[in-house]
């Protein structure tokens, strides 16, 4: 294990991880005091991974940090797998102020947590708010399909949904997990089609284990500067949200297992569960393993 170490002090960590190089690699500016957006943005560029820049929060935000967060393209108003990476390189260099943390995004407060310390790192969790959910029409699926280069008969019984929890991300249920790890999507077609459809991204999934849970997805960004994620939290959030209000996952806090990354041989899993004030979901947390990034 090692760290890469720019002149801005980047540290690179792999967040989501389940198996050897899996994960989605972070670099981390755990002091960007004084970081100029060019800065921030030309070391995204430099490494072609979003990169999230640590910084004191504003005054009377009532939150323990800001995060701000790059893709070689632009700035994002929130990213969960940097926002965890950077909470857990935070708890390794001893730098959080305790276990409960408020952070302060382009996309309002987020909340942080640590649920337990092992010898691989602090557990963190972080939040999202309640999904939203609205289903595309017959129009926006065939060109959804197009792009993808498949058929109707590859759709699994659900409908193609737009769901955010921070963005959104379009939900394209698939039957098999054969077709999604199959899937060589249009790339150039991408960027036009999630404009029109408002999205920032294709989230393509398959049911690995209906029972225990376990889903199976892929992401392929609007115009992030690279083809595919090889983990989203976000999208896996939304990704939750629509199987919850498909019927496809229990309405507790069991934790749903959202897997990525396979087809890139970066083997990723994100955990979703669900947060209910009542019976009725009002957000979740999203988790899962970190560690220093390969080099």
């Amino acid at each position: 294990m090692g760290m890469l170490e720019m002149g801005s002090d980047v540290q690179i960590v792999s967040v989501f991880a389940a198996g050897p190089r899996g994960g989605n690699p972070a670099p981390i500016v755990i002091d960007a005091v004084g970081m100029s957006d060019t800065q921030m943005q030309q070391i995204a560029r430099a490494l072609g991974y979003e990169s999230g820049f640590v910084l004191p929060p504003p005054p009377a935000s009532d939150c323990d940090f800001e995060f701000r967060y790059w893709v070689p393209n632009h700035e994002m108003p929130m990213c969960g797998h940097v926002t965890v990476g950077a909470i857990w390189l935070l708890d390794r260099l001893g730098r959080l102020p305790g276990d409960e943390l408020a952070i302060w995004t382009k996309s309002g407060r987020v909340d942080a947590r640590v649920r337990e310390r092992t010898a691989e790192g602090a557990a963190v969790e972080v939040s999202q708010p309640a999904g939203t959910i609205e289903t595309l029409g017959d129009v926006d699926a065939a060109d959804i399909l197009e792009v993808l280069g498949i058929g109707m008969d590859d759709l699994a019984p659900q409908p193609i949904q737009n769901a955010s929890t921070s963005r959104v991300k379009t939900l394209v249920p698939l039957k098999s997990i054969d077709t999604l790890n199959g899937l060589s999507p249009d790339f150039a077609r991408i960027e036009d089609l999630c404009s029109r459809i408002g999205s920032t991204g294709l989230y393509p999934y398959a049911v690995l284990d209906k029972d225990a849970q376990i889903v199976e997805a892929r992401q392929f960004p609007k115009s992030s500067g690279y083809p595919e994620d090889a983990a989203t939290g976000i999208a896996a959030s939304a990704l939750a949200f629509g199987l919850l209000a498909n019927g496809m996952v229990e309405a507790s806090e069991r934790p749903i297992a959202v897997r990525q990354g396979r087809a890139m041989q970066r083997p990723s899993e994100i955990a979703v569960r669900f947060r209910f004030d009542e019976e009725c979901a009002v957000g979740c947390w999203l988790g899962g393993t970190v560690q220093l990034a390969e080099q």
